[in-house]
């Protein structure tokens, strides 16, 4: 069995890991405590249904081998003073051989915002994505409209790239992202390519 990297990073207000059994209680409770929406990209409260025990280790099943495959890194962020679960940070759609990239994806539950979360937690994927993967690329697709990501990826040291017309199918229509991204040389980290 393939052993799966140690994917947990501390900062100073958060960590960052895989979600556990014992994160069952504070996982549904963020889930089901969130504002009503306040813009297009926004979360809601997900249904009671979808909140059961069941499901949850349902999705830590997922989450798991995902992390084996080497395909997908969803990591649940915590605050360090109280340990609440306040949102998600995903490097997702790894490609390895001549590519060795990863996308990344965040969500910051809708109580928490404007606090700087987003962009500590991001800044800690990208660590982690170059560090501990040993990616070389990392790339986010943003919307055009959604000022608060553009901003966060600016923040932490993505490069605006162009703009990708139709790119993904969000909301039952193809829509339009700018792409933002950033190699381990940027951050004074060398690549040593594996191949893998």
């Amino acid at each position: 069995m393939q052993k799966l990297p140690r994917i947990h990073k501390q900062t100073k207000r958060l960590t960052l890991r895989p979600l556990e059994l014992f994160d069952y209680e504070n996982w549904a409770q963020a889930r089901s405590s969130m504002l009503p929406p306040q813009n297009e990209w926004d979360e809601t409260n997900w249904k009671e249904s979808e909140l059961t025990l069941k499901k949850f280790k349902e999705l830590l099943k997922k989450n798991k081998i995902d992390r084996m495959d080497d395909h997908f890194y969803e990591l649940g962020i915590f605050r360090n003073d109280d340990g609440m679960l306040i949102g998600t940070v995903s490097l997702m759609d790894i490609s390895r051989g001549i590519f060795q990239n990863a996308y990344l994806g965040y969500a910051i539950f809708n109580p928490f915002w404007n606090q700087g979360y987003a962009t500590e937690a991001c800044t800690a994927a990208l660590q982690i994505a170059f560090k501990e993967l040993k990616l070389h690329r990392v790339e986010a697709g943003i919307a055009p409209t959604n000022k608060s990501s553009l901003k966060v990826a600016k923040k932490i040291g993505l490069r605006k790239e162009g703009l990708s017309k139709k790119r993904l199918f969000v909301r039952e229509k193809w829509t339009d992202v700018q792409l933002w991204a950033a190699t381990c040389e940027d951050f004074r980290l060398k690549f040593n390519f594996r191949g893998r």
